[in-house]
C-alpha cells in the first residue's frame, strides 16, 4: 500500500498524485488540509524523511509570514504548529514499506516506487 499526503490545489501534489494512480490500484490519498495527521503520524512522518519539523515547514506560505518568520520554537511546538496550520506542511508526501519522500522532485517518488522491498 502506498500513501500520499495530498493537497489538491497543489499542482506538484496533483501530478504526483496522477503518477502514483498510474502506477498502482493500491493507493490511500490523505488530504492532509483537512484530514490532518495527527501528533503521533506527523512524528512518524518526520523520523521516516530523517528530517526535523521545521524542514518540514513551507515557508513561503503568508500564515509563515505572518505568524512565524522571526521566531525560534522547539521541534515541539513546530508539530504543533504544523497540526494547528496543516498549510505549512510541506507536499506531497508519500509513504511507501515504512519510507517516506516529498514529492519534490518527483523523482523522489519514482526512486521510492523503483526501491524492492529488502527480505532481510
Amino acid at each position: 500500500m502506498i500513501k500520499i499526503y495530498h493537497n489538491n490545489v497543489c499542482s506538484k501534489s496533483r501530478a504526483a498524485l496522477d503518477l502514483l494512480k498510474a502506477y498502482t490500484t493500491e493507493l490511500e490519498v490523505q488530504e492532509y488540509i483537512t484530514d490532518t495527521p495527527n501528533k503521533e503520524e506527523l512524528t512518524l512522518l518526520l523520523n521516516m524523511l530523517q528530517l526535523k519539523p521545521i524542514e518540514l515547514i513551507r515557508r513561503n506560505e503568508a500564515v509563515f509570514e505572518e505568524k512565524f518568520k522571526d521566531v525560534l520554537y522547539t521541534d515541539e511546538e513546530w508539530i504543533d504548529i504544523m497540526l494547528q496550520y496543516p498549510v505549512l506542511i510541506e507536499r506531497p508526501i508519500v509513504v511507501k514499506d515504512g519510507k517516506a519522500v516529498i514529492g519534490r522532485p518527483i523523482d523522489r517518488i519514482i526512486d521510492l516506487l523503483r526501491e524492492e522491498t529488502d527480505p532481510g
